[in-house]
């Protein structure tokens, strides 16, 4: 008897952090059974390392968050790559491939994926192609680099065994009987089940924990709120008629105790526009009064699946698209326009979807999408034949995302409440589109004599609370401040009961007149002996790049400073920066190379692997964002 040669399956790992990973990773995966190859795709932290030697062929799709940073999900796999009783031989049998996502505008560019690379190879893994490396700051995306590495890998890999892909390397179809089927399943309930006697507050958490808990992304294992916010105070920062409208929320919490450290995040969910929410669910031909249960149909790999369903509630339609479905700030992944391409009735509009999925189409798919920032609901009104089934729209339609805010208050200076310092975002696109950002633009219009429940959980950032012993160099120009006001409310209230350590600062804003932020709160804490004084061995100093023919930035401060700058950093100094993510950090990494080289009498090379050696001890820390 003739024993049958097991069929090989494709290992997809993933690990992402805000969903795109998941994409591209599902993506992989459509693609190989397309091909009639069978795929086992698995977020990373449910797989088990001590397995990898088994598998014959598997392939990463890693991003980088931060200043390179690991996802959270990747970073128990990642440990147990370093141990050291791993041999050069330990993957021997493995044939692998990495795609990472990354931020070209960040230093440590796709540096997550790099380092698996490297890794993978050194324990003697073979890579099947060379390494993809998505770019957020590519026209088309990462999807710009994917393409182009999806065609490489398939063919390389039926090079290898043709026996892989009985469908050949090249096959790809829009044919409806090979569609995917959508991952998600709903249940229709008349009423609200046991719902009616709960308080609002318990009953918005649940509700919000029975709508998140299918969504991708940081927080997706933790699904319901730490706790819910209500707003108290809502004051401009800047001036009334200048460039950036910049504010000032203070929050209380209402469900519970708030709890955090200076140097903490908090994620906020965002309320949606309500005609937006109203106007999707007209388009869909939805029942907003509907009560439903949506659950994932491949449950059997879910071992905490019946935990989670048993605290869950059915919820109505139309919350479920309020709490989960980001129908009108969003744009929608290309896989969307796919999918609606199977429901087009309208044989022009089946066309334009179909080609706007191919890989042909991608660049003007990103005209007409990414770089105008469509909305699912400008999407859906273009494209009137398209009547998507509920199921597909839950799937695709991007999930609301909670948005993440540097915590610009000390907990102990302010029991019970979180401070907020906000940038309102507003741009318009090259068609002329308004467009604002949904989270901000909410919380500037939101009234504190409202009782608006807003839900917030709370994360360590990667600016650690410092002792009051250490001596600090920060470095936040614009809203960049917003953590360093949290340290300084902090250091001033340790100084009462006892000795502290000098603060160097650093702030940049383009008027002294228009967005000094915080002005009056920097300047008390740098006069009569106050943390940021000069007789406390301190400093405030503020570039304002506009007010002068040259343009003035914190890192010309810094040079003007570097013998104070030396002297904290002899002293043990620990330096943080925050702000936006583009030149600065870099730039100011430039101003520190230079005053260490300067002031140390050392070449700059030895300054640069001093200011290395720094950031290793944990002594140089960054927070940027795009």
């Amino acid at each position: 008897m003739v024993m049958e040669e097991k069929a090989k399956k494709l290992l997809i790992l993933y690990a992402s952090e805000t969903g795109n990973a998941i994409d591209a990773a599902e993506r992989l995966g459509r693609e190989g059974e397309r091909r009639g190859c069978p795929v086992s795709l698995l977020s990373i932290d449910d797989f088990d390392p001590s397995s990898l030697p088994e598998q014959e062929i598997v392939i990463f799709v890693v991003s980088t968050t931060g200043q390179g940073d690991n996802p959270d999900s990747i970073k128990v796999f990642w440990k147990f790559l370093l141990q050291r009783s791993l041999t050069q031989n330990w993957l021997s049998r493995v044939n692998y491939a990495v795609f990472g996502l990354g931020d070209s505008s960040y230093q440590k560019y796709n540096f997550v994926a790099k380092k698996l690379d490297k890794r993978l190879s050194d324990l003697g893994a073979t890579a099947v192609v060379e390494r993809g490396l998505g770019d957020d700051q590519h026209p088309s995306g990462y999807e710009g680099a994917l393409d182009p590495w999806l065609s490489t890998l398939w063919k390389a890999l039926y090079q290898r065994d043709p026996k892989l892909f009985p469908k050949g390397p090249e096959l790809m179809t829009s044919n409806k009987s090979l569609m995917d089927q959508p991952k998600v399943q709903i249940t229709y309930h008349d009423v609200a089940e046991g719902t009616l006697s709960i308080p609002d507050v318990k009953l918005l958490e649940m509700q919000i924990e029975s709508t998140r808990f299918i969504l991708p992304g940081k927080l997706s294992g933790k699904y319901r709120p730490d706790c819910f916010l209500k707003m108290v105070k809502n004051e401009p920062l800047s001036k009334a008629g200048c460039r950036k409208d910049v504010r000032h929320f203070e929050f209380e919490a209402v469900s519970s105790t708030v709890e955090y450290e200076v140097g903490d995040v908090v994620h906020i969910l965002p309320g949606q526009d309500a005609a937006a929410v109203d106007a999707f669910i007209k388009r869909c031909n939805l029942d907003p009064e509907s009560y439903i249960r949506v659950q994932p149909k491949d449950k059997e790999n879910d071992q905490s699946y019946d935990l989670r369903n048993a605290l869950k509630v059915p919820v109505r339609l139309k919350t479920f698209v309020e709490l989960a479905m980001d129908v009108a700030s969003a744009s929608p992944r290309r896989y969307f326009f796919e999918v609606m391409s199977y429901f087009a009735s309208a044989e022009h509009e089946k066309e334009r979807l179909q080609y706007f999925a191919s890989p042909e189409g991608r660049d003007d798919l990103y005209e007409y999408n990414q770089k105008e920032r469509r909305t699912v609901l400008e999407v859906l009104e273009d494209f009137p034949s398209v009547q998507m089934p509920f199921e597909w729209l839950v799937q695709l339609v991007p999930p609301l995302k909670t948005r993440a805010f540097s915590i610009s208050s000390s907990h102990s200076a302010h029991p019970n409440q979180v401070h907020l310092t906000v940038s309102v975002v507003s741009w318009t696109t090259p068609y002329n589109r308004k467009r604002t950002g949904l989270c901000s633009s909410w919380l500037a219009v939101l009234d504190p004599q409202k009782r608006v429940l807003i839900p917030a959980w709370f994360q360590k950032g990667s600016l650690p609370s410092p002792s009051p012993s250490l001596p600090l160099i920060l470095v936040g120009p614009g809203t960049g401040c917003a953590p360093f006001r949290g340290f300084v409310e902090e250091r001033a209230l340790q100084s009462r009961s006892g000795s502290t350590a000098p603060i160097l600062f650093f702030f940049g804003c383009r008027n002294e007149e228009n967005d000094f932020l915080y002005r009056d709160f920097w300047l008390f804490h740098s006069q009569k002996g106050g943390v940021l004084s000069e007789e406390k061995g301190g400093g405030f100093f503020a570039a304002f790049s506009r007010d002068q023919q040259q343009k003035v930035y914190v890192q010309h401060k810094m040079r003007e400073q570097s013998f104070k700058i030396w002297n904290l950093l002899t002293e043990g100094a620990a330096v943080y920066v925050a702000g936006s993510a583009n030149k600065m950090p870099s730039d100011v990494l430039l101003a520190f190379e230079e005053i260490v080289s300067k002031e140390g009498g050392v070449p700059k090379e030895a300054a640069v692997r001093w200011l290395r050696a720094l950031e290793k001890a944990g002594k140089y820390h960054v927070e940027a964002w795009s």
